[in-house]
């Protein structure tokens, strides 16, 4: 399994390529309230295997190539591997406590990275100032069980922006997120959208306010409370370092042909591209030439 090894490597010598300094940031041990999401990630990877199993015993191998893609999961190896691999790239990285997002939100918070680049909207729960979408250089993307690409677009999304335009403050942004539901509370609360849920607290102020005035039907068993606190005061840690270093070529060519039998000629293709990209001036990234 080289995926991800793959993955990571063209990803960020193409991030490199147009002067963006990337660090990753990966995930430790989950919240216990994360349980429940947890548990349906598996289930779901779970009827994916039974599916693939179903497939191949019928000969149909387009339906096993799309449920075995859903199978897949990172084992604590293939952690390490992308941080060496990482680490050989010259890319600085972070292990997280708890949850990568919190972590990615912070460092931006303090201002040791421009932004969080996730596809998950929960950055700004954490507190992200901004939210990269679709951050990929090459402008397209697959669509989920379907061989076909969509051309697509980084989207910017402005913490302060979103607050001032819908007229929330952060906490109210985070009880928004706790009734519609989030990776902790997956059902959110029971006949609440995302309009109906601006329009009551923008009315209440916060979910307690909302059960006092009987907007809300109960807590619903949601403990909403732990929730908001996994948002406002996440575990991360502050002893980080970011450092991005020279690109280690032979390493890399060690690493990934001759240890995960790469192909050499194209990783030095990617490399010797990349090196001459170097050669030009690079300068503090600039994401909003995107936008």
């Amino acid at each position: 399994m080289t995926s991800h090894l793959s993955g990571i490597f063209y990803r960020t010598i193409n991030l490199l390529e147009v002067g963006i300094k990337p660090v990753y940031t990966f995930d430790g041990k989950p919240p216990e309230m994360k349980a429940e999401e947890i548990a349906r990630r598996v289930e779901t990877k779970e009827r994916a295997r039974e599916e693939y199993r179903k497939a191949i015993e019928r000969g149909d191998l387009k339906a096993a190539k799309k449920h075995a893609q859903a199978t897949s999961k990172l084992s604590s190896e293939m952690v390490e591997q992308s941080k060496m691999l990482l680490s050989l790239l010259g890319v600085p990285w972070v292990q997280a406590p708890s949850e990568g997002e919190a972590q990615a939100a912070y460092m931006a918070m303090k201002g040791d990275a421009w932004a969080v680049a996730s596809q998950d909207y929960d950055s700004l729960l954490f507190g992200a100032p901004r939210l990269v979408r679709n951050l990929t250089v090459s402008g397209r993307r697959k669509l989920p069980n379907k061989p076909v690409y969509v051309s697509i677009e980084p989207e910017l999304v402005e913490l302060m922006e979103v607050l001032r335009e819908n007229g929330l403050t952060r906490e109210m942004l985070v009880d928004l997120g706790i009734l519609i539901g989030t990776d902790f509370n997956p059902e959110g609360f029971k006949g609440v959208g995302p309009k109906k849920a601006l329009k009551i607290l923008k009315e209440a102020g916060s979910i307690e306010a909302a059960i006092a005035q009987g907007l809300i039907e109960g807590d619903q068993g949601v403990d909403y409370r732990s929730i908001k606190e996994i948002f406002l005061n996440p575990t991360v840690r502050g002893d980080y370092s970011l450092a991005w270093r020279e690109v280690n070529i032979e390493g890399l060519l060690k690493y990934l042909c001759d240890e995960f039998e790469f192909s050499p000629e194209r990783i030095r293709a990617a490399l010797k591209r990349f090196e001459e990209k170097g050669k030009e001036k690079r300068r503090q990234p600039d994401l909003m030439r995107w936008f």
